[in-house]
């Protein structure tokens, strides 16, 4: 049992609360929990330097963790994420989609809507007039996830 608490010292702990903390961070997503193991690293480095006590332990670790949540955690989710991970360039879509040819899958009613099949899916398709199953369409155009095509 001396051993243990031989073993136990104050920078031992944080360093094994902060990687329990990084570890849980692969799990559980949301680029937060991290930060608070970089805090309690940190307070682990300062107390393998200096014997601080224990109110002086938890304000390093809350102010740390807390600073680098603030100032670090937008460029870090542009690293991981992509600086445009979570914004969508419609414009480029859009290019994708209008001017390619896809066929009718189930008939188009110009209020109703139909089917068309597009690189191997069935998207919802609106047209201005009423288009036969089996016809092919061009794509006019995209609205959210309905093409808006016409006759060929």
């Amino acid at each position: 049992m001396e051993t243990i608490k031989e073993f136990l010292t104050p920078e031992i702990i944080w360093f094994l609360v902060g990687l329990v903390l990084l570890i849980l961070e692969f799990v559980m997503p949301g680029l937060i929990i991290g930060f608070f193991g970089v805090g309690a690293w940190i307070v682990a480095i300062v107390c393998l330097m200096n014997d601080i006590g224990i109110n002086a332990q938890l304000a390093l670790f809350i102010s740390s963790s807390v600073l680098s949540l603030l100032l670090l955690r937008r460029w870090l989710k542009g690293v991981f994420l992509g600086h445009e991970g979570s914004k969508q360039d419609l414009t480029h879509n859009l290019d994708e989609f209008v001017g390619e040819r896809v066929v009718v899958k189930e008939k188009i009613l110009p209020k109703l809507g139909g089917k068309v099949e597009f690189h191997g899916s069935h998207w919802e398709a609106e047209a201005d007039e009423e288009i036969a199953e089996g016809t092919v369409v061009e794509i006019i155009g995209k609205d959210n996830i309905t093409l808006k095509v016409k006759a060929v």
